[in-house]
């Protein structure tokens, strides 16, 4: 048995090794959705997009650091810019179950819905400058993974916090076009 368990927990950390960012000591925070690690600005054409996109950041960096009230508050602003945008009612709704969420954990599930929306809303957003780094765990929903948006390539796991902070990759990059 703790055989078993030795080649589980093995597994798990090498699933969850990102070693460009171990390698490079990186680990600065997304603390502003404008600016990533590099100083690079993400600046997006429409005001109402890049709303929408700096709240959903607020709101990953309050799940990245688990704070739940943060994560509420964060999620009704999103919810709000989300409203008022033609084509994303549903996704309002989303977020608006993780501001009226009783825990960290409920606000953690319904942010893989809430991501999966808008990566694919970023991915045609019309960009001025700087890159979006849709960002995937896959120990993230018991197994079945999440991914994320970062201003930056730098693991931020909103899915574990400081359990597991390092886990993740870049699985892709929106650029401007």
């Amino acid at each position: 048995m703790r055989n078993y368990l030795a080649v589980v927990l093995v597994a798990g950390l090498i699933s969850c090794n990102n070693t460009d960012q171990k390698a490079a000591g990186n680990l600065e925070k997304d603390s502003t959705s404008k600016v990533d690690v590099k100083g690079q600005a993400v600046a997006l054409k429409d005001s109402n997009v890049q709303a929408i996109y700096d709240g959903y950041i607020t709101l990953k960096n309050a799940l990245v650091q688990t704070k739940y009230e943060d994560a509420q508050q964060a999620a009704a602003k999103l919810k709000s810019a989300l409203a008022t945008f033609k084509g994303c009612e549903s996704t309002a709704l989303t977020a608006e179950k993780i501001a009226v969420a009783k825990d960290i954990a409920a606000q953690r599930k319904d942010f893989t819905s809430l991501s999966a929306d808008l990566i694919a809303m970023f991915k045609h957003a019309d960009m001025e400058k700087g890159s979006i780094y849709v960002q995937h765990c896959p120990m993230a929903n018991k197994g079945d993974g999440g991914d994320w948006l970062a201003s930056e390539k730098n693991i931020q796991n909103p899915y574990y916090g400081s359990e597991m902070m390092e886990c993740g990759a870049v699985v892709d990059e929106i650029k401007n076009k």
